[in-house]
């Protein structure tokens, strides 16, 4: 039996070379990576003006900063003289400018070029069009968002959009007050897996029963196969014995005050496309962001959200971060295990989902309508 003839209760998936082919990943990072909103940094890690973050977006190494004026900017992190790269430590902070470790371009926070040697003997150099190259910046839920299209697409359709269609409505995520919340724990995990892998096991809960029994045990109804996202505005509700959203249950830290209370004691599990996570329950917020670095491999930075004062009063907050870190460990252990398989001859073609998977469907769909290809290609 071929995939074009499978019985009505399946639907097929990508075929295994959109896993394994640099050919393909090329396209993904043009095509999505760097034309879609891609989420790059939380806000607070650029506080003051010359804090800086630098990280991969597509094929361009991106440089956010706060300027003088409290704007956040954003720009390719490329020397406009020869084309060095101007930041090389993933995080810092620079007093005044950024100065070029090659031939001392010296940029102002606002990208203008401020000093070069000899640059007085050279009045004809527009400091502008000289200047570093603008990269469009939002800010939204307290996280720096940065697109590479010359022409953005709506913040409001493709990122804002997608949490309301998921919820339902966007006042959900807004009673969480993710701006201002802090960050309590961020771990990063090196994920030997394509992100498509880790965008699709996100997305369901059919293997929950098999690999989650901490998160089974928290969320009950994970167990019968069925995801949060499956439905429009669900949130999986918790264990009737159940505290809080830790590893054991029990109590949580102090509930977010904003939260309704139809929203109490449940989990709702979000993906912003193509590379964000978020997560929330009544006491924190669990936000992930990937960076797809290669086609087998990929970055993936998950922050843990409290409330400020449990974050500065130095509450403990290991139980809740431990029943996550475990989802995301197991999580991640078999997306590398499903990696391999991609290049057999078993997958060439692809493999099925059962109907609580169905809605992978329309990511694959998705997929092919960013690259342009066909489900036969």
């Amino acid at each position: 039996m071929t995939l074009t003839n499978l019985p009505s209760s399946l639907i097929p998936t990508l075929p295994g070379e959109h896993y394994t082919d640099p050919g393909i990943f090329a396209l993904e990072q043009q095509r999505i990576f760097e034309t879609m909103w891609f989420c790059v940094a939380r806000a607070s890690e650029l506080a003051r003006p010359g804090q800086f973050r630098t990280c991969q977006v597509g094929r361009e190494s991106v440089l956010v900063s706060r300027a003088r004026d409290g704007s956040v900017k954003a720009f390719l992190n490329i020397c406009r003289h020869r084309g060095a790269r101007l930041c090389t430590e993933e995080s810092g902070e620079v007093k005044r400018a950024f100065q070029c470790p090659y031939h001392a371009w010296t940029y102002g926070l606002d990208g203008r070029l401020v000093a070069a040697p000899n640059l007085t003997s050279m009045p004809d150099i527009d400091r502008v069009a000289y200047g570093l190259v603008d990269v469009h910046v939002r800010e939204w839920l307290g996280y720096v968002w940065v697109c590479l299209a010359d022409t953005p697409p709506s913040f409001e359709d493709d990122v804002t959009g997608e949490v309301a269609e998921r919820l339902g409505d966007l006042q959900v995520i807004e009673n969480y007050g993710v701006d201002d919340l802090r960050v309590g724990r961020r771990i990063t995990y090196d994920v030997k897996a394509n992100w498509k892998l880790i965008i699709e096991n996100f997305m369901e809960c059919y293997h929950c029963a098999t690999i989650h029994p901490e998160l089974t045990e928290v969320l009950p109804e994970f167990a019968d196969g069925y995801a949060a996202q499956y439905y429009v505005g669900h949130g999986a509700e918790f264990g009737e014995d159940v505290k809080g959203f830790t590893v054991d249950g029990s109590e949580g830290l102090d509930r977010i005050p904003t939260v309704a209370e139809e929203q109490d004691r449940r989990y709702y599990a979000i993906t912003v496309k193509p590379q964000v996570f978020i997560n929330l329950v009544p006491d924190h917020v669990i936000f992930h962001r990937m960076f797809p670095v290669a086609v087998d491999r990929t970055v993936v930075e998950c922050d843990w959200l409290y409330l400020p004062h449990v974050v500065e009063g130095g509450k403990d907050v290991s139980r809740s971060v431990e029943l996550f870190d475990r989802v995301n460990r197991q999580d991640f252990d078999a997306c590398e295990r499903t990696q391999p398989g991609m290049g057999s001859r078993a997958y060439a073609q692809g493999g099925v989902l059962v109907p609580s998977e169905h809605h992978i469907g329309a990511f694959h769909t998705w997929v092919h309508d960013r690259l342009g290809t066909s489900p036969a290609h």
